[in-house]
């Protein structure tokens, strides 16, 4: 048979001519899944995909690419496990990790992707931030000179805290840690400053409860919760702290206020630990991986407060570690020390004796110091921190029964008199002007001949008096956020005038 060319030829131009290009065609990036389990899989022919790179599998489950080897790529599975399969298809998204972020998210209760876990239906936002971004070079910061209220008094005046700072929060189970944060939350209505909490490896039915107590109170109109359960896979774990401070960022740059609290980053490291030990990484001290310091400095360091040229909005950071046995010298305790700008060390044994809260001063830093604080609280405790110092010192001399001084003695009573100042009820914060009065009535020395049974009623009856009679003394110190020489005269004459009311009703 032979072909005549003049045929083949037209033959060919009829089929071009025939030829539209069908649009609808596109091509993927895709790879098949060797091995899945655990949380994790192994996926073959994935040789163009990025680290940190979203993949999605068959049911749509989401999928973060943490491990590109010669052969396969590790994935950590962002959800449930179960309706993947080996051979499935994965295939590239082209995009990076994000969440939803925006003043819609306000009120509401998410899981570690931004979506809503507390039925209250679809969170209407258009705006999307990556989880993981870079931290603010040191020319975009402004140093920290802002306080931020807890309405907590320990707090307040020896261990303050600034706005763009990073405070651990440190102690074992049950001393109190989301007690402080719960009344440092609280503490911020009508302050304009945003909160997030994200609980990490937490029960449910501890977040339930931390949220009905913040309805309670009110606070949750300007509070985000970020939730990854103890039921959540290590993966969601892992991604929820990241998540919650990009949903902070976003408020940072457009000049707001926020607060992030971590609870806790034990449980986030031991997740991450899971993860890599999964993903088959080399273990290093206490079997976690060798990244783990980076883990939390690369979280940590994207807390700032930014310059006026970025619209002075500030994020700071407030970090909780559970520590065993009140032991601080542990792995993840000190990496996380040594990044934050400070501790809050909450110590068991003095929460056992009734100092609520449990802080004990000696171990207790902020690294910010009285620049994160208002000059009427910096005049009244500026020897506070020593003066309960000392008188720790003094109290475990006094045990063993020996004779003592009359200066020791007044030290010691002084010492008694502040620390039972210094106690508080939970979800109970005091304004900044409340703080400053009691305290500069306890370093003044008013207390020192009160009852230490009567230290409480004497605290809340000198409130109720102070706001009866003379609220200007308050509104002076709120207002100005110093105490001035009159203001002070005249705070020491209404002292003295409710002392001896006080001290006839009670017949001290």
């Amino acid at each position: 048979m032979r072909l005549n060319p003049e045929e083949v030829s037209w033959v060919i131009q009829q089929e071009i001519e025939k030829y539209h290009e069908d649009l609808s065609l596109k091509f993927e990036s895709a790879g098949r899944v060797l091995y899945v389990g655990d949380g994790i899989a192994r996926v073959w022919g994935l040789d163009d995909v990025m680290m940190s790179e979203l993949v999605e599998f068959p049911d749509g489950t989401l999928g973060i690419v943490l491990n590109l080897e010669i052969d396969n790529v590790g994935v950590i599975i962002l959800g449930s496990d179960r309706n993947i399969r080996e051979q499935d298809i994965v295939k590239r998204t082209g995009k990076i990790a994000s969440v939803p972020v925006g003043e819609a998210m306000l009120g509401r209760v998410i899981n570690a992707l931004g979506q809503p876990i507390d039925g209250k239906g679809a969170i209407e936002t258009k705006e999307f931030r990556a989880i993981e971004s870079s931290a603010p070079g040191v020319v975009q910061r402004k140093p920290v000179n802002e306080p931020v209220q807890t309405g907590i008094k320990a707090i307040d005046s020896m261990i303050p805290i600034g706005r763009g700072q990073r405070e651990l929060i440190i102690g074992d189970r049950q001393t109190g840690k989301t007690t402080v944060i719960l009344d440092t939350i609280i503490n911020q209505k009508n302050t304009g400053v945003c909160c997030i909490y994200v609980a990490i490896g937490q029960k449910s039915s501890t977040i339930a409860q931390v949220v009905k107590i913040l309805e309670e109170h009110d606070a949750m109109k300007y509070t985000i919760i970020v939730a990854a359960t103890a039921s959540d896979p290590a993966a969601l774990q892992y991604v929820a702290p990241y998540s919650a401070t990009a949903l902070g960022e976003h408020f940072m740059y457009n000049g707001k206020h926020v607060i992030c609290f971590y609870d806790d980053l034990s449980k986030h490291a031991q997740a991450y630990r899971e993860i890599a030990l999964l993903l088959r990484r080399p273990p290093g001290r206490e079997a976690y991986p060798g990244d783990i310091f980076y883990l939390h400095s690369r979280l940590l360091e994207r807390s700032a407060k930014l310059s006026a040229e970025l619209g002075g909005g500030s994020l700071t950071a407030v970090p909780v570690i559970e520590t065993q046995a009140n032991d601080v010298t542990t792995y993840i305790p000190t990496n996380v020390i040594s990044i934050t700008d400070g501790q809050i060390y909450l110590e068991s044994d003095l929460f056992y004796a009734g100092v609520r809260p449990a802080i004990n001063v000696g171990i207790s830093a902020s690294r910010v110091g009285g620049k994160a604080q208002s000059k009427a609280m910096k005049k009244v405790a500026a020897s506070l921190r020593l003066d309960l110092a000392q008188y720790r010192e003094l109290a475990a001399f006094a045990q063993f029964g020996s004779e003592m001084d009359k200066t020791t003695q007044a030290q010691l009573v002084r010492g008694e008199r502040m620390i039972e100042v210094l106690k508080q009820d939970k979800f109970k914060p005091i304004s900044l002007s409340k703080q400053v009065m009691i305290i500069f009535i306890g370093t003044k020395g008013f207390l020192d001949d009160v009852p230490l049974p009567f230290i409480k009623n004497f605290e809340n009856e000198f409130y109720l008096f102070m706001d009866e009679n003379h609220p200007h003394i308050s509104n002076s110190i709120e207002q100005s956020l110093d105490l001035d020489q009159k203001t002070m005269e005249q705070l020491n004459e209404a002292v003295t005038k409710f002392k001896s009311d006080f001290k006839l009703r009670y017949q001290i």
